[in-house]
């Protein structure tokens, strides 16, 4: 009787067709769309500025006198490259730009790790940290000549410092800002101590130090372009303050443009450090 009442009630129950999975279908490109390469959406920008810059000049907005043309700043590029001044002035910029940050890396890492791993650290030295970070660089010029005098050592000793700050304010934040849930996974799997350093606190701040050193990399250009004028006799600086004595605003754009060319290849380096180092994070990638 039991067996009746249940293929009955099977009977009544509406039948569903089967569930099938569809391969969801790629959107398809629209025809008339023309997909632009990224790096040529990028290179979009500053063509547009140089070229606007140029109809600028040419319209007589300004004169040679306030703002020299893209084409005279080219022209006073090869004059300098033939010369052979604009190679050895880079050359000694990025020899002094390359000493400080290497030096204000290691100081801005270290200070990190002691304030950021322990505590007693942090109460010591993070209070003298952010009120030297708030001293103005350039306010510190008199006594860095007076301690150091006017040769190489001032010069990277103030590019040291420039990256020191944000190098060590992005590391202790990201020591910081690493998951408990990741300490307590490692401490899991018989993680102690110096493993947890090694192998879950310091590569969970490895992005906080990337970006650190996208930001030193910006500062340590800004304030190449003070430290080379402090009796300089070389350098992208020198060439700046000497073309100033002689209104070559040509020469001081042309060197502006060199900071900004290399300002972005230093950061485009850090990009692709991202990249290779940080595989294994996922981020949101822009709509």
């Amino acid at each position: 009787m039991a067996d009746i009442t249940i293929n009955a009630l099977k009977a009544s129950l509406p039948v569903r067709a089967p569930v099938t999975l569809v391969r969801p279908s790629v959107a398809r490109r629209r025809p008339g769309r023309i997909r632009i390469p990224r790096l040529a959406r990028r290179v979009i920008g500053p063509v547009l500025v140089i070229v606007m810059w140029q109809a600028l000049c040419d319209a007589h907005v300004f004169t040679a006198f306030e703002l020299a043309s893209p084409l005279a700043v080219i022209d006073a590029g090869r004059q300098l490259w033939a010369e052979g001044a604009l190679q050895s002035a880079m050359l000694i910029s990025l020899e002094r730009v390359a000493a400080g940050l290497a030096i204000g890396v290691v100081a801005g890492v270290v200070l990190a790790a002691v304030t950021g791993l322990f505590w007693l650290g942090e109460d010591l030295m993070d209070p003298v940290i952010q009120a030297a970070r708030a001293v103005p660089i350039l306010g510190l010029l008199p006594l860095v000549i007076i301690w150091l005098g006017v040769g190489e050592t001032p010069k990277v000793f103030l590019v040291a410092l420039a990256v020191t700050f944000p190098v060590y304010l992005n590391t202790h934040a990201g020591i910081r800002g690493v998951d408990m849930k990741l300490v307590e996974a490692g401490q899991t799997f018989g993680l102690r101590h110096w493993g947890l350093v090694r192998k879950v606190i310091l590569p969970g701040a490895l992005p906080g130090f990337l970006v650190g050193l996208r930001f030193a990399l910006v500062g340590c250009w800004a304030i190449i372009v003070v430290a080379e004028e402090i009796n300089a006799q070389s350098g992208l600086g020198y060439l700046i303050m000497q073309a100033q004595t002689t209104n070559r605003t040509d020469i001081m754009c042309l060197c502006l443009a060199i900071y900004a060319i290399l300002g972005i290849v230093a950061d485009g380096i850090v990009r692709l450090l991202e990249r290779y180092l940080l595989v294994w994070r996922r981020g949101f990638k822009g709509a």
